[in-house]
C-alpha cells in the first residue's frame, strides 16, 4: 500500500461537499487512460441534462399563481387539446404522477435552490389544496378552486409513477413520507369486496399500481401492514384471477361474479401487476414463506405465457386473448422493458437461465427497431415518429435492462435513439405540451446518469459535463466544468434506501452503476497530475467531493 500522509480536513456548510485537501498517497502510474470514451459520454450527459432543464424551465411558467401546481395540459401541438380549450385542470394521476416528480429529479440535479424553494413549496401545497379524504387526493379545477371526489387512482398512480421514482434517487425525503402515509390512507379506503380482503380495484393496472408501491414500502418501513396489502391483492391474483384467465391476469375482473375480461394487456394501463406479483414474489422468497413455493409455478407460468405470446423478435404486443394469446391489436408495447424487468427479478429469484436468456434475446434484437414508431398519431402531421412518450418508455426499457445485461446491440440502439427522442423538443422546451414531458425527463435523467455512471453534479450548470467508463472496480471520470465542482457517487441504494436484499429490476427505478461501498477508502487520481493522489471514504464521495476539472481516475484502495 502506498504510504499515507494527513492533511487538514476542511468542512463545507451542510456537509454537502468535502474540498479535497485531508489525505492523499503517492500517484501510481497505471491510473493513465483513454479519456476520449469518458469525453464523448460527457457530452451526451450535457445534452440530455440541458434538455430536461429546459422542459423544467417551461413549464414553471405554467404554474396556477394560487396554489403553483400544474395543469395535465396546454394549448399546443400534439396536447390534445381542441383549438381554444385550456381547462387547466390538475389531477394527482396525471400532473401529479407523471410530470411533478421528474421536474422535482431535474431541479435538484440542475437548480438545488429551486428544489428546496418552489418545489416543496408545490408538495406543501398539494397537500393543502388536493387532499380530499384524510391524504388521499382529488382532481383540482385551477381555474374555479374545485375540488373532486377522492380518488385512489390518483394516489397508486401519483405513488408508483412518481413518489416511487424520488424515493429510488434521492432517498427519505419529504416526498417518501407522503408516499406512505398517502398510501395507507388510500389502502384503508379500498371498497372493492373479494374472498381475500377490500382491495383498491377490480383492474390490473391500479391494483397493480398499488401492489408494486406496497412491495417496496414493506421494506422501507418495516410496517406489516404494507405486508398484509401487498399479500391481499397478490392473493387475490394468484389464487382467482389468474386461475381464471388461462394462467395470466386479466385486465379488468369482477370478483363478485369472478369473471373477467379475459384481455391481457402488456404495456401501461395494464401491465402494472405483472411487475408487482413478481417484486412481491421476490419479498416471500427473501422472507422463506410458504407463499414463496406455491407461488412460484403460478409465476412462472404467467412469464411463460407472456412469453410466448411476444413476437419472434421477443417485442411483446399491446394485447393480447389470455386463452389463444392471439393480438388484439398489432401495436408493440413501448413497455416491453417493464415485463421483461419482471422476467429478470424472477431471474435474479431462481437462477433459471432460460428467463435471463429471454432478456438477452430481446435486447440483442433492438436493432431491428430502429426509428419504431411506437405511439402512432395519425391526426398529428408533425408527429410521423409517433407521440416522444413511446421513444421514452421504449428507452427507458433498455436502459433497466442494459444495467443488468450490458448487451452491445442494445447499448448501440439507445445511442441510436436518444437523439431522436431529444431532437422532439421544440424551440420554446416543450415537447407535446401535456404532462407526459415529464416523462421525456425521466428517459433524458436515466440516459444522463448511465453516461456518468450514476456521478453527478451537485448542481450542474450549462456547459458542464460529466462522463464516465468504467472498467471493473476502477471509474475513468471526466469532468468538463469552468472551476473545480463538487460531485455526489451513487451507491447502492437497493440496500440502503429500500432495504432490499438483492438490486432487481425495478418499474420507476434509477439503476445503479459505478457503486462505492460507504466504508471502503478510495483513491482519486487526475491524469497529468503531479501532486500525490487523494483518498476519500465512500461515504464522502456519496455525500460529495469536489474535483477540478479534467479526467480522473477512481479506485478502491490496495
Amino acid at each position: 500500500m502506498p504510504r499515507v500522509t494527513a492533511a487538514v480536513l476542511l468542512r463545507v456548510a451542510a456537509g454537502v461537499a468535502c474540498v479535497i485537501a485531508p489525505l492523499a498517497v503517492a500517484l501510481d502510474a497505471s491510473h493513465s487512460f483513454d479519456a476520449e470514451p469518458a469525453r464523448v459520454r460527457g457530452e451526451r450527459f450535457e445534452r440530455a441534462v440541458t434538455a430536461a432543464s429546459r422542459v423544467l424551465r417551461v413549464w414553471l411558467t405554467h404554474a396556477d399563481a394560487r396554489t403553483l401546481l400544474l395543469p395535465d395540459r396546454i394549448p399546443g401541438p400534439g396536447s390534445g387539446l381542441a383549438p381554444g380549450d385550456d381547462p387547466r385542470i390538475y389531477t394527482p394521476h396525471n400532473s401529479g404522477a407523471d410530470l411533478y416528480p421528474y421536474l422535482i429529479l431535474t431541479a435538484e440535479l440542475t437548480d438545488p435552490d429551486l428544489y428546496r424553494g418552489r418545489l416543496m413549496e408545490m408538495l406543501r401545497n398539494e397537500v393543502r389544496y388536493t387532499s380530499a379524504r384524510r391524504s388521499v387526493p382529488a382532481n383540482l379545477n385551477l381555474k374555479t378552486g374545485e375540488l373532486g371526489p377522492p380518488s385512489l387512482f390518483g394516489a397508486g398512480e401519483y405513488a408508483k409513477d412518481g413518489l416511487l421514482a424520488v424515493t429510488e434517487l434521492l432517498g427519505r425525503t419529504p416526498w417518501y413520507y407522503r408516499m406512505v402515509d398517502m398510501v395507507a390512507d388510500a389502502m384503508d379506503q379500498a371498497a372493492v369486496e373479494s374472498r381475500f380482503g377490500r382491495l383498491p380495484a377490480s383492474d390490473a393496472e391500479l391494483n397493480g399500481d398499488y401492489l408494486q408501491v406496497l412491495a417496496r414500502l414493506a421494506n422501507t418501513t418495516g410496517d406489516p401492514r404494507f405486508t398484509e396489502w401487498a399479500r391481499r391483492i397478490a392473493d387475490a391474483y394468484i389464487e382467482e384471477v389468474m386461475p381464471g384467465s388461462h394462467g395470466v391476469p386479466s385486465g379488468k375482473w369482477d370478483f363478485a361474479t369472478h369473471t373477467g375480461d379475459q384481455h391481457l394487456r402488456l404495456r401501461d394501463h395494464g401491465n402494472e401487476v405483472i411487475v408487482g406479483l413478481v417484486l412481491q414474489y421476490a419479498n416471500e422468497q427473501r422472507w422463506k414463506t410458504p407463499r414463496a413455493a406455491a407461488w412460484k409455478p403460478v409465476i412462472a407460468t404467467m412469464l411463460d405465457r407472456v412469453l410466448a405470446s411476444a413476437n419472434a423478435d421477443g417485442m411483446l404486443y399491446d394485447e393480447v386473448d389470455t386463452a389463444s394469446l392471439t393480438p388484439l391489436s398489432h401495436g408493440l408495447s413501448d413497455n416491453w422493458g417493464y415485463v421483461y424487468g419482471a422476467v429478470y427479478t424472477f431471474y435474479q429469484c431462481t437462477g433459471e437461465a432460460r428467463y435471463r436468456d429471454a432478456v438477452v434475446s430481446v435486447l440483442r434484437n433492438l436493432p431491428k427497431y430502429r426509428r419504431h414508431v411506437w405511439e402512432p398519431r395519425p391526426r398529428d402531421p408533425e408527429l410521423a415518429l409517433g407521440s416522444f412518450d413511446g421513444y421514452a418508455d421504449a428507452i427507458e426499457s433498455a436502459l433497466y435492462l442494459v444495467a443488468r445485461e450490458p448487451v452491445t446491440e442494445a447499448l448501440e440502439w439507445i445511442e441510436s435513439e436518444m437523439p431522436v427522442m431529444l431532437g422532439m423538443q421544440k424551440a420554446d422546451g416543450h415537447v407535446e405540451y401535456w404532462y407526459g414531458e415529464g416523462n421525456f425527463n425521466r428517459t433524458a435523467l436515466l440516459y444522463a446518469l448511465m453516461q456518468s455512471r450514476g456521478v453527478r453534479p451537485v448542481q450542474w450548470r450549462p456547459g458542464m459535463r460529466v462522463g464516465a467508463v468504467q472498467d471493473g472496480p476502477r471509474l475513468h471520470l471526466s469532468v468538463v466544468a469552468p472551476s473545480p465542482a463538487a460531485m455526489r457517487f451513487d451507491f447502492a441504494r437497493h440496500r440502503r434506501i429500500l432495504n432490499l436484499d438483492r438490486n432487481y429490476v425495478r418499474l420507476n427505478e434509477f439503476p445503479e452503476w459505478f457503486v462505492v461501498d460507504e466504508n471502503t477508502l478510495y483513491r482519486l487520481a487526475r491524469d497529468g497530475d503531479t501532486a500525490p493522489a487523494l483518498v476519500r471514504i465512500g461515504a464522502e464521495l456519496i455525500a460529495g467531493v469536489t474535483l477540478a476539472p479534467g479526467d480522473w481516475v477512481i479506485e478502491p484502495l490496495r
